[in-house]
């Protein structure tokens, strides 16, 4: 893969194999893409200026997070990983000694795996290039619909955006949701009442920052002043990201609890939801010659 030389700071895919195999090993063997990223992060100590930089220019994935895509790829390529349909990534074994872990090595057996014993026959498609489809199907397919949409949401009016915060949280079982920005409520944009299994009810109050930038702790820290004694939960609603340093200051210890749905989580539940978003499956219609000529 090309490695980027806007920072040398970023680590490179094959230096964060061993990184992820860990991560897995700390979340008990599986997790989803975001859990074991973020373990990652952590495992390797990446800081958050570096967690920044995006893939490509407005690209809605950061640098770090698509050299981990080619990760995950070698390792399954290798035999250490595999991966669900439903997005769940797993050790496929249980008994994995990282100490034994060698990354170039993993690199070079992998490139080396499909190539043919026999004299080279040119082929159509590389090792190499199969590879780079399996991780442009997993990032950058995924992105490019992200991507549109999220610039749909940039050009819309922060009036609109409320509303659709609205609405998302409507059809996700709130009730009572209303829009109550107001300027000096301490960025308070709305509030609703959640209610789990019908039993429990949970007063929440919600925050729309419809922008490119990243959310930083001291936001965080200023919504959390202004709904205290107000609700049970918080919840901010962005278009662009948060650093590390926000995400550890919402589920700070002793402090009221504030939930986080940054930019490519508020895509998801768009879709989920079918909230401007259509989903629409292709039919592919083979004629069967062989079929026909056996008549």
């Amino acid at each position: 893969m090309a490695r980027k030389k806007q920072n040398s700071n970023l680590p490179s895919f094959d230096e964060l194999i061993v990184p992820t195999v860990k991560a897995l090993i700390d979340l008990g063997g599986s997790g989803t893409v975001e859990e074991i990223n973020t373990k990652v992060y952590e495992i390797a100590k990446i800081p958050d200026d570096i967690l920044q930089i995006p893939h490509g220019e407005e690209g809605t994935t950061i640098e770090v997070d698509y050299r981990l895509a080619w990760s995950r790829t070698y390792l399954k390529k290798f035999g250490l990983l595999e991966n669900s349909s439903r997005g769940i990534w797993a050790l496929s074994k249980a008994d994995i000694d990282v100490t034994k872990l060698d990354h170039i090595e993993i690199v070079r057996a992998v490139r080396e795996q499909d190539k043919p014993a026999q004299p080279k026959i040119k082929t159509s498609k590389t090792s190499e290039e199969e590879l780079q489809q399996e991780v442009t199907n997993e990032v950058d397919n995924t992105e490019e619909w992200k991507e549109k949409l999220l610039n749909v949401l940039y050009n819309i009016s922060p009036a609109a955006f409320e509303r659709l915060a609205q609405r998302l949280l409507r059809e996700s079982g709130f009730f009572q949701v209303e829009v109550t920005g107001k300027a000096g409520d301490g960025g308070i944009d709305g509030k609703g009442i959640v209610r789990v299994s019908g039993l429990l009810s949970f007063h929440v109050i919600f925050q729309c920052k419809r922008y490119k930038g990243s959310v930083t702790p001291s936001q965080i820290r200023d919504f959390r002043g202004a709904m205290q004694g107000r609700a049970d939960k918080g919840l901010v609603i962005t278009t662009g990201t948060f650093t590390r340093e926000a995400l550890k200051e919402a589920t700070r210890d002793g402090a009221p609890p504030i939930d986080l749905i940054d930019g490519e989580l508020l895509c998801d539940k768009l879709k989920e939801l079918k909230l401007g978003v259509d989903t629409k499956l292709t039919e592919t219609i083979d004629i069967k010659n062989e079929w026909f000529n056996n008549l």
